[in-house]
């Protein structure tokens, strides 16, 4: 067994060395079996497509593509990699191997292990195939088909939110790698989580990484665990709509009553700033119309999720519904939200 700080030390060396160059995409063949180290060597063949929703780029080890060595791309990718779900968190002891301080490059890298919040804006890449099957930092196998992800100082397993500011979707990894050891880049993520993130491509897109503390999970589990409600369908109030109807000589109003929607927009303006108290991150836009389509989709939910208000960050535009007395009410609004919409609500405190 290589001592702890030889084992960061080499994955540092490879994934330094992966980082210099911008990592690409992949080329749909056959499905592989997970946790099994791909071939390094051999006689490129041509790419194969058979997942068009995938892609089609060259393949490793064919010295196109921009990436490092013989890394890139699996051969065999298995089918429907967009339909993976995220990370399933889970509050779990930290790794005390993992976790200790090491140097890499000369730089001393001391891993977080309190429970105090952490977000981080910088380059998010990919690693693949050349480290497909092998050990990370936490001994499990790297498998490039799962929701994981490596980051320098994030405690050893954890669980991380992980937006794309380029395309504004948004993916939870699991922490169980160490890398990159660059400056501007800021997280390694898998295969699979570049795919959903929109930078598979590419190679990188610049990211918001922020973690998730154990009050956080036990939020999400606690609304997956809650029984889940009917569909919810826009809120409608009966108004009355006086229409004058001639009889004879006198005018009367006839009085009718007719159902509408109510626009839940209109009764909840988006705030400048977020007062204290407990919310639900629903959606982190790169721009502000994208951020207010998003509020306009969830109007009618508004009854469920609170007000809906649209808060930029930075370069950001975060979509807010709250606020909440606690956390459990927050998580039971969450829990109220229909999957159909495709949200992924977080419960965060302000």
């Amino acid at each position: 067994m290589r001592a702890p700080v030889d084992t960061f030390a080499l994955r540092g060396l490879g994934l330094a060395a992966l980082l210099t160059l911008a990592a690409c995409g992949t080329t749909p063949q056959k499905p592989a079996s997970s946790n099994v180290p791909m071939p390094s060597g051999g006689k490129v063949k041509a790419p194969v497509r058979q997942d068009p929703t995938l892609p089609a780029l060259p393949a490793a080890g064919s010295g196109r593509g921009g990436y490092y060595k013989d890394d890139g791309p699996g051969d065999n990718p298995p089918p429907n990699l967009r339909d993976v779900p995220d990370a399933e968190v889970r509050n779990e002891p930290y790794s005390t191997r993992s976790n200790r301080p090491y140097v890499v490059f000369g730089k001393t890298y001391t891993p977080i292990t309190g429970n105090e919040p952490f977000t981080q804006k910088g380059t998010g890449t990919w690693y693949g195939k050349k480290f497909h099957g092998q050990r990370t930092s936490s001994g499990e196998i790297y498998d490039m088909y799962k929701m994981t992800a490596a980051h320098p100082t994030l405690p050893i397993p954890s669980y991380a939110r992980v937006t794309s500011i380029d395309s504004g979707e948004q993916v939870i990894v699991r922490i169980n790698d160490r890398g990159p050891f660059h400056a501007t880049r800021v997280i390694d993520v898998s295969y699979t989580a570049a795919l959903k993130l929109g930078f598979l491509g590419k190679g990188s897109h610049q990211v918001v990484v922020e973690r998730l503390l154990p009050a956080d999970i036990d939020a999400i589990l606690a609304a997956r665990a809650a029984p889940k409600p009917a569909p919810l369908t826009p809120s409608v109030v009966a108004i009355s709509i006086d229409t004058p109807v001639e009889t004879g000589a006198v005018v009367q109003p006839e009085v009718t009553t007719q159902m509408l929607p109510v626009d839940a927009t209109v009764a909840a303006p988006a705030p400048a700033a977020l007062a204290s108290g407990f919310y639900l991150q629903l959606g982190a836009y790169s721009r502000a119309d994208n951020a207010e389509t998003g509020r306009s989709r969830l109007a009618p939910y508004a009854a469920a999720l609170g007000t809906l208000g649209v808060v930029q960050a930075g370069n950001l535009f975060r979509l807010y519904g709250g606020p909440f007395s606690s956390r459990a009410e927050a998580a039971r609004a969450a829990a109220n939200l229909p999957e159909s919409t495709g949200i992924k609500p977080i419960v965060i405190q302000r």
